[in-house]
C-alpha cells in the first residue's frame, strides 16, 4: 500500500501537473482552423468535443488539488477530519477525482485509442495531423491517464456509495449525450465523424455501451484505489 505523500511534495507534484495542463489547453484553444471544413466545428466550437470538455475538467480538478495543498499547509492545525471547510474541500476534491476525472480520463483514453486503431478516419482525421501537433494529441488522449494514476498513488480518495456513483455518472452521460444529439439535430453535423455511418438506434445503443463502460471504469478506480490504499473502512492516514 502507498504511503501518504507530504501535502508540500503533493503540492509540488499538482504545481506542475496544473502547469502542464493550463499549458496543454490554452495551446489548443489557440489553434487556427486553417485547412478543415469550418461547418463542422463552428456550432458548439471545441466545447462539442469530449476530449476538450476532459482537458478542461483535469485542469479543473488539478488546479483544486492544488488550493486543497495549499489549505492544508496554511492552516494545519484544523486537520480535515476535524470538519469545516477543509473537510467540504477534501470531499469535493474525492467526488470530483472518483465520479468525474478518473473515470473519465480512462474513457477517454481507451475509447479514442480502441476506435483509432480500427480506422483512425472515424475519429481523429489525418487532416488535423496539420493543425493538431503529435504531442497535444498525446497530451489530451494519453498522458491523462498517467497523471490521474499519480494522482490515485499519491493521495488518497473516499469513494461515494456505488449508487451515488452510477446516478451522477449516468447523469452526466445523459447531459453529454443529449449535448451530442442536440448538435446534430442544430447544425445537421455528428460531433464523431463515425456517427454518420451508424442508424440512430445504434447511435444510441452505442451511447448505452459507453454509459456501461464507464461505469466500469469508475469500479475499476474503485478497485485501483483499494489495492493501493486498502479496503475503504481501512484507518490509514488520509491525505
Amino acid at each position: 500500500m502507498a504511503a501518504c505523500v507530504s501535502w508540500v511534495s503533493c503540492l509540488c507534484i499538482h504545481v506542475s501537473i496544473s502547469a502542464w495542463y493550463v499549458f496543454a489547453l490554452s495551446f489548443y484553444t489557440n489553434l487556427t482552423t486553417s485547412g478543415i471544413d469550418t461547418r463542422k466545428i463552428t456550432y458548439g466550437g471545441k466545447w462539442k468535443y469530449l476530449t476538450f470538455l476532459n482537458l478542461v475538467l483535469q485542469t479543473l480538478f488539478f488546479a483544486l488539488c492544488v488550493l486543497t495543498d495549499i489549505v492544508n499547509l496554511v492552516f494545519p492545525a484544523k486537520y480535515i477530519r476535524g470538519g469545516g471547510f477543509k473537510s467540504l474541500l477534501v470531499k469535493f476534491r474525492d467526488d470530483l477525482f472518483t465520479m468525474f476525472a478518473f473515470p473519465y480520463a480512462t474513457f477517454v483514453f481507451s475509447s479514442f485509442w480502441s476506435i483509432y486503431a480500427v480506422d483512425r478516419e472515424l475519429v481523429y482525421p489525418k487532416v488535423i495531423d496539420a493543425i493538431i501537433p503529435h504531442w497535444l494529441n498525446h497530451a489530451m488522449h494519453t498522458i491523462i491517464v498517467p497523471l490521474v494514476l499519480v494522482q490515485m498513488y499519491i493521495q488518497n480518495h473516499a469513494y461515494a456509495s456505488r449508487i451515488k456513483g452510477a446516478t451522477v455518472m449516468l447523469f452526466s452521460g445523459l447531459l453529454y449525450m443529449s449535448w451530442v444529439l442536440w448538435v446534430h439535430h442544430a447544425s445537421g453535423i455528428w460531433v464523431y465523424p463515425f456517427l454518420n455511418k451508424l442508424s440512430l438506434v445504434t447511435i444510441l445503443l452505442f451511447f448505452g455501451i459507453c454509459a456501461g463502460l464507464q461505469y466500469l471504469l469508475y469500479l475499476l478506480g474503485e478497485k485501483i484505489s483499494g489495492r493501493i490504499w486498502g479496503h475503504p473502512g481501512s484507518q490509514k492516514k488520509r491525505c
